[in-house]
């Protein structure tokens, strides 16, 4: 059964109305900014713990809360919750994010990194197309959904995706075709990974069961230094 979730603990402005997330500090009190956009199970333990893992590299990083408070860890009952979110609407609520992001004093870049993770890839492309130059850099893992992006012509940030040999939500052909389409239509710098995995194998809160631990570090160490390389 959904619940609320423990973990937001910033409001902020976006169309007109107030958004929340979850804000994570590094222990210098500042840093360039990043932008976590959490799966469809809403803001969990599990993007929380994201967020905490790129403050302790040096990042400000925000979570926003795209499902309104609410979490799951039952599939049927999370993609419902996304099937109800707009992708306008959660476009809308993640540009808030990143000018709310870009206007603290702690932030120390000029563009911010994002970062998702399933639903919340196919929102970090999506708010890359749509953000232009205010995104350095974008890291989609396994992203799907109704965000994900049907042009690419607006992006302006560096590319580093991370996609499954094995993923039974977006097949591997269809994350091939989209990195080529990426190229062609932005001319963005843009490179692929691809794991010997299947969806969702970065989740160690492991709610379907398929957190591969290598895989999983491996794609965490190139998605740490392309932030850190980019986003300054």
């Amino acid at each position: 059964m959904a619940s609320k979730t423990p973990h937001q603990n910033v409001s902020f402005p976006s169309k007109g109305q107030t958004a929340h997330g979850y804000l994570a500090m590094p222990e210098e009190g500042k840093g360039p900014g990043v932008i976590v956009i959490q799966e469809w199970w809403g803001l969990t333990d599990h993007i929380r713990d994201v967020a905490d893992r790129l403050a302790a590299e040096g990042f400000v990083a925000l979570a926003p809360d795209l499902m309104g408070g609410w979490i799951t860890h039952d599939g049927a009952e999370a993609a419902q919750m996304m099937s109800d979110l707009p992708a306008e609407a959660g476009a809308e609520l993640l540009a808030g994010a990143v000018d709310y992001l870009l206007s603290l004093e702690a932030v120390t870049s000029e563009k911010v990194g994002t970062i998702g993770f399933c639903m919340g890839g196919g929102f970090v492309l999506a708010l890359a197309a749509q953000q232009g130059e205010k995104i350095a850099a974008a890291v989609p893992f396994y992203g799907v959904g109704q965000a994900v992006p049907q042009s690419y012509a607006g992006v302006r940030a560096r590319i580093q995706g991370h996609y499954a040999e094995a993923d039974g939500f977006y097949p591997v052909e269809k994350a091939r075709a989209q990195e080529q389409q990426i190229r062609e239509e932005s001319g963005a710098d843009v490179t692929f990974y691809y794991y010997d995995a299947p969806h969702a194998f970065h989740n160690d809160e492991n709610p379907t069961g398929n957190y591969r631990p290598e895989q999983a570090r491996l794609a965490w160490s190139r998605a740490v230094d392309f932030l850190k390389q980019n986003v300054s």
